[in-house]
């Protein structure tokens, strides 16, 4: 700094000796700078105006030149101001800080025809405004709590300001004097702090208003301030006593006052008193009238007279609290008399009693009568009594006689002013003394055992009352004695003792005496008593003796009888003591010393030396412990935990066994020699007794660890080793493992953990289905373990999870997959042993073989032997691999049955072996048998079937369940659905009944014969449980009430009334068309005639596949149900060839049979020919309705209500909709008389069957299907 300002008055000089040198007319300032002050963030301007410049202008701060640039690059908040031209080159300052706080100067080069000029220096100071200032005591609060009167010390501050700030405070607008300011060094040169302490005694009326410091400089035009709310604390008004405003009150009335406390703030808290007692605590305010109250409701008794009533306010800075006090005046008459003194006196004697009366106002009188005589020796005294009442007592003397015994004695209080009187009696008793007593006592000279229980028993006759027995031990009463007994004249009473030792010698008294206070007759006997030693005593020559000095001890006895032995033990072990012989003692016994010597070692500090008095005649001994104090240094415990283990990232603690006398121990930790417990130590930590805890432990800690430890005795230092373990991680896992069909798998596995347990290695299976490992098959030494699978199966391979947990979380797992190798096995079975094309070399004919195998199979075809050429144009393989399975497809284009009708062999291999299948093209055909029906599952009301598929023919095969029971007119017939299952339930069936079953397959070409040659499966479902829930019986009348349905609304069943009345008068119209149609053609088409009940319907014709294939024979006697198949399926439809012709039944192609599985709410939609589904289910005995004698399908439509027709007509189909009403099949429109011409018959035909509508018109089902769904439903025929 020095040097930059002599640097500056040399330049200065010489510029000054230009100019001097210089000629007239040179470039000169017009206008030079001045002095400016600036506040901080505003904007300055220093002027510079140069006549006739010719040298480059440039400024100079504190020595700093800023350049001749008016932009001035480098300094971005400086700039020249001004037009150049006029020669005006003004520093502007923006944005000013405390930097810009310097010396100036603007400064003129030279030119070729002018020499450099330089303005005088000029000083730019920097006004620094006061922040918001901070009271000390309380920064950042809006309220502070004070009391008032007393005194505080407020301090404000502000800081880094320029020039210093002064500060002021003011007190409820009021400016405070006496303030003692500071002004101190800023955060930086050139600024200055300011503090400015003030003491404050606020007052009352200061609640509420503000107290602020204000601080102002030069920088700012209004003062900065801050403060705070002053919540000032005084106390209350003195409370007063509003409500009693009489001279006195009675007892018993309600007195009701209130007491009331103006101002305080807070307001006051109020309680009642009466008699300095608090009574009541119970007050509220009214912030209002600035009050607190507090009511009290008081019941008058007598003893509040005089009683002083007070109504204490306080709140939190009432120095005592504040009361008002009322004293009450009571009037009230004596509650009651009372006579004081026994009425029991001996003869002859003076009888002195008093009488006195509670406290009254005012007072009573008193009488005394003894019998009818009033007596009058009695002296008076009225006493006033502290709660303002009187009392009234009368003493009574009489010299009682024996004529007087038993007489009333009675004092009488009264008031002749307020007619009041009150009295109270007494029994005059006279009383004389016993006349014997005597003691019955164990023999003189026996001697007890000290607590050996010894009965005494006193006796006492005579007296009146009999004797009170009282007995004394050494002549002090013994307590806790059972209570005498009195029998007649005769009193006993009873001394059970336990004996003490200091029963010895005792000697025991009985006195008798009564009421009569007579001299008490006395009885006495003496115990003689043996016990043990009372007490032991031990004394030590030193307190506290060094490891390896001497201890004497000296045991003292207490008195016993018969003398005792002394014996020394330490810790259990006997020592050898020195007798020091015996002397007399207390109760009659004797006392005993003894000593012992003992050398201290260490081990020996806080054991106990036990001195044991024994009696041998008494076997009973009393002993004491001396607990020995040996001085030692340090010394580590045998037990002292040489090894820790820890886990790594947790915490460690090395403990410490360690034990020295005096206990004052300091330790010292040392790893590698470095010391461990030291300032900045972050992860080393001394704990109680010495111990060290390391914080996040790595595996480098793990080492030995040496401890040092030092009392006033010595030191001792041993060593500790850390073993740190960490969880596991599997170095190594081969994945995947591969080995052949039966061979031995080893999966290794190779973990890195410390500790490495013995069954820290685990394996498990990680496929869907369960599997259990078992412990020889998991392998484990040290940190390697191994799965080992013996002979391996497919059924192996998958994926394993190796999972290592040495008991430190988390444990380790990787998975690694098995690969059993085998060799080809290719899926084979009857129903793919055959492949049928049509082989009219239009179709293409595909063969499938898939099979699996490991490594990855390659397929060979060949046909009747010869290997087949896949380069021909018919012929393409492909073979497709997906995992362990592999595919192979041959397609043959334009399938011949010359050609290609042959058996082709499969051959798939790979590097372990082969296999061969042989697969057989052939014509389309209906489809072979089932096999293997069995049962799987049997309940009360259901079987389970399942077999096997055969061949379908080449053509999608269905099933269908045959069964029969005994009571069955013949067959029931169920279609499997979905139908290409091979298990099925057959529900619905009678409990404890024997079933037939079998099963076939159908396709569009025919049926295949039953299952496993026609055999039937015999089946017996079980007994029905107890508790199973009760099936709905069947409708016994055609009148049963229908199931409860949806509720229609009131005016839709209005217009289905209107409709179906209507529609009623139109189809009666049109029955009678038909009628007269169907008699004129009856005779032309043949009378079908009625069936009997059971018979079914009879064809004239036999069933015929489409192809014109017979049905097979047990099919003959049936008719077959569609499975409640939706409106719009084909399924064994019947149809008619001609109207000339015989009806036949045939089977229409079910490529198309997708069976309908929605519910019914209301009826069952399949009904089969004469009877309901449930005819079979539930009641064979039934007499079913057959439909089929109607022989009239125009009845249902007539009727108008929810029943098919016959199935057996083979035309109508119906549905119920899901409001019971038939529907008829769309496939015939809405004209039902379609369905009567393709029978081959008019309307006219037909009789008329007015005689059965009257029984079935109104007739709904009431029941619903239960067990067996509809599309599962067989039906009797």
């Amino acid at each position: 700094m020095k040097m930059t300002s002599a640097l500056r008055r040399l330049t200065r000089a010489l510029l000054l000796l230009c100019c001097i040198q210089a000629s007239r007319g040179q470039q000169a300032f017009r206008i030079q700078p001045d002095n400016v002050t600036l506040v901080e963030g505003g904007t300055g301007v220093l002027q510079c105006h140069v006549e006739g410049v010719t040298g480059a202008v440039q400024w100079v701060k504190d020595g700093l030149l800023l350049g001749p640039n008016r932009s001035m690059p480098g300094f971005p908040r400086y700039s020249m101001a001004g037009d150049e031209g006029k020669g005006e080159f003004n520093l502007q300052i923006e944005r000013v800080t405390l930097e810009d706080d310097s010396p100036y100067e603007c400064q003129v080069g030279q030119s070729e025809s002018s020499i450099g000029i330089i303005s005088h220096t000029v000083w730019v100071t920097v006004l620094i405004p006061p922040g918001k200032p901070v009271i000390e005591e309380h920064s950042g609060v809006s309220e502070v709590e004070w009391v008032a009167g007393v005194e505080y010390t407020v301090s404000c501050s502000v800081t880094d300001t320029k020039p210093a700030s002064e500060l002021k405070f003011t007190k409820s607008s009021n400016e405070l004097s006496g303030v003692e300011v500071n002004v101190l060094p800023g955060s930086q040169e050139k600024l200055q702090n300011t503090r400015a302490v003030v003491r404050v005694t606020p007052q009352s009326w200061d609640n509420g208003n503000r107290m602020v410091c204000l601080a102002m400089n030069e920088a700012v035009s209004q003062p900065v301030e801050t403060g705070f709310t002053m919540r000032v604390l005084f106390p209350p008004q003195p409370p007063r006593i509003e409500g009693y405003d009489r001279p006195e009150v009675k007892a018993g009335e309600t007195l009701s006052l209130e007491c009331k406390s103006i101002g305080g703030n807070p307001l006051a808290t109020l309680q009642w008193s009466k008699n300095d007692e608090v009574i009541s605590t119970s007050w509220d305010t009214v912030s209002l009238t600035n009050t607190a109250r507090s009511p009290l409701s008081l019941h008058i008794q007598p003893e509040d007279n005089m009683a002083r009533l007070t109504c204490e306010a306080v709140n939190q800075v009432t120095p005592v609290p504040l009361q008002h006090t009322i004293t009450l005046r009571v009037v009230f008459l004596p509650s009651e008399v009372k006579i004081l003194g026994s009425s029991s006196i001996a003869e002859k004697k003076q009888l002195s009693l008093s009488c006195f009366t509670a406290a009254s106002n005012p007072p009573v009188q008193i009488r005394w009568w003894l019998g009818f005589r009033e007596l009058t020796t009695t002296e008076v005294t009225i006493t006033e009594m502290s709660n303002g009442g009187r009392v009234t007592m009368s003493n009574l003397t009489h010299t009682v006689s024996r004529e007087e015994n038993g007489l009333q004695l009675t004092c009488e209080a009264f008031n002749e002013a307020i007619r009041f009187t009150k009295s109270e009696s007494v029994l005059l008793r006279v009383l004389y003394p016993p006349q014997k007593v005597w003691i019955e006592s164990p023999p003189e000279g026996k001697q007890f055992k000290a607590g050996t229980e010894v009965k005494l028993t006193c006796f006492s006759s005579g007296g009146n009352p009999t004797g009170s027995l009282t007995w004394y031990k050494d002549n002090k009463s013994v307590r806790y004695v059972p209570s005498a007994i009195v029998s007649g004249m005769m009193a006993s009473r009873q001394l059970i003792i336990t004996t003490q030792p200091d029963d010895n010698l005792a000697t025991y008294r009985c006195n008798a005496t009564n009421e009569a206070k007579a001299p008490p007759l006395t009885a006495t006997t003496k115990l003689h008593v043996q016990f043990p030693p009372m007490n032991v005593k031990i004394s030590a020559s030193a307190k506290q003796v060094k490891r390896g000095q001497s201890l004497t001890l000296t045991c003292t006895t207490g008195s016993s009888n018969p003398v005792a032995n002394i014996s020394w033990f330490k810790n259990g072990e006997r020592l050898r003591g020195f007798d020091l012989g015996k002397k007399k003692a207390e109760h009659g016994g004797e006392s005993t010393m003894g000593r012992v010597y003992i050398k201290a070692v260490s081990s020996d500090n806080g054991k106990r030396v036990t001195c044991q008095a024994y009696s041998a005649v008494l076997t009973q001994g009393v002993n004491t412990f001396y607990r020995l104090d040996v001085l030692y240094p340090p010394e580590f415990s045998p037990d002292q935990q040489r090894v820790v283990q820890a886990v790594e990232h947790d915490a460690a603690r090395l403990p410490l066994r360690v034990s020295a006398n005096p206990d004052n121990i300091s330790y010292t930790w040392t790893y590698h020699g470095e010391n461990l417990i030291k300032e900045g130590a972050l992860r080393h930590h001394l704990k109680d007794g010495g111990e060290l805890e390391i914080w996040n432990l790595t595996r480098t800690d793990a080492g030995d660890y040496k401890i040092l430890c030092k009392n006033t005795e010595g030191e001792n230092e041993t060593l500790i080793k850390l073993d740190v373990q960490y969880s596991p991680s599997i170095k190594s896992l081969q994945d995947p493992t591969e080995v052949d069909l039966g061979d031995t798998a080893e999966i290794v596995c190779t973990a890195d953990a410390n500790p490495v347990t013995p069954g820290m290695f685990r394996w498990g299976w990680l496929g869907e289905e369960e599997r259990e490992l078992t412990a020889d098959q998991q392998v484990a030494e040290g940190a390697t373990g191994k799965l080992v699978i013996t002979e391996t199966k497919r059924s192996d391979a998958g994926l394993y999870e190796c999972t290592v947990d040495n008991g430190i979380a988390p444990p380790a797992k990787q998975a690694v997959r098995l690969v059993v190798r085998f060799k080809p096995e290719l899926q084979k079975g009857v129903h793919l042993s055959k492949v049928a094309t049509s082989g009219d070399g239009s179709k293409t004919a595909t063969l499938s073989c898939k099979a699996e195998g490991i490594p990855k199979v390659e397929y060979s075809w060949a046909k009747n032997g010869v290997g087949l050429d896949l380069n021909h144009p018919r012929y393409s393989e492909d073979t497709v691999h997906e995992g362990a399975l592999h595919t192979s497809t041959l397609t043959i284009i334009n399938a011949s049955a010359a050609l290609d009708y042959a058996i082709f062999t499969c051959t798939a291999r790979n590097k372990l072996g082969l296999d061969v299948f042989h697969i057989q093209l052939v014509s389309t055909s209906r489809p072979d048998p089932p096999t293997g029906l069995q049962v799987a599952s049997v309940t009360h009301n259901s079987v389970t079937l399942q077999w096997t598929a055969g061949f379908d023919g080449g053509l999608e095969q269905k099933f269908r369940v045959r069964y029969h029971w005994e009571e069955a007119a013949s067959f029931m017939y169920v279609d499997v659905f979905p139908p290409q299952a091979t298990t099925f339930t057959i529900t619905g069936l009678n409990a404890e009944t024997p079933y037939n079953f079998s099963v076939n397959a159908l396709n569009l070409l025919g049926e295949s014969d039953y299952a496993d040659g026609n055999a039937v499966l015999t089946v017996t479902t079980r007994e029905k449980p107890e508790k199973d829930d009760k099936i709905p019986s069947p409708p016994e009348t055609a009148e049963t009430s229908p199931t409860e349905g949806p509720v229609l609304p009131l005016y839709l069943i209005v217009v289905l009334a209107v409709v179906g009345g209507v529609l009623l008068i139109l189809n009666s119209a049109l029955v009678a068309c038909l009628v007269k149609k169907w008699r004129t053609h009856h005779s032309d088409a043949g009378s079908e005639g009625k069936k009997g009940e059971g018979e079914g319907s009879s064809l004239t014709k036999p069933n015929e596949y489409g192809g014109g294939e017979l049905l097979n024979k047990a099919a003959r006697q049936t008719l077959l149900i569609d499975s409640c198949s939706e409106l719009s399926s084909s399924v064994y439809e019947s149809y008619e060839g001609d109207s000339t012709s015989e009806r036949g039944h045939y089977y229409y192609p079910a490529s198309d049979f997708r069976p309908s599985l929605y519910p019914h709410q209301e009826a069952p939609e399949c009904l089969s020919e004469g009877t309901s589904s449930f005819a079979g289910h539930w009641d064979q005995r039934r007499d079913a309705h057959e439909y089929e004698q109607v022989r009239d399908a125009s009845l249902y439509e007539e009727v108008g209500r929810p029943y098919p027709p016959p199935p057996s007509s083979g035309y109508y189909h119906s549905v119920l909709d899901r409001q019971g009403r038939a529907l008829l099949d769309p496939r015939q429109g809405s004209d039902p008389t379609g369905a009567y011409q393709r029978r081959g018959r008019g309307q006219s035909e037909y009789e008329d069957p007015m005689r059965v509508y009257d029984s079935v018109a109104e007739y709904t089902p009431s029941w619903r299907d239960y067990e067996t769904p509809s599309e599962m439903r067989g039906e009797l025929v």
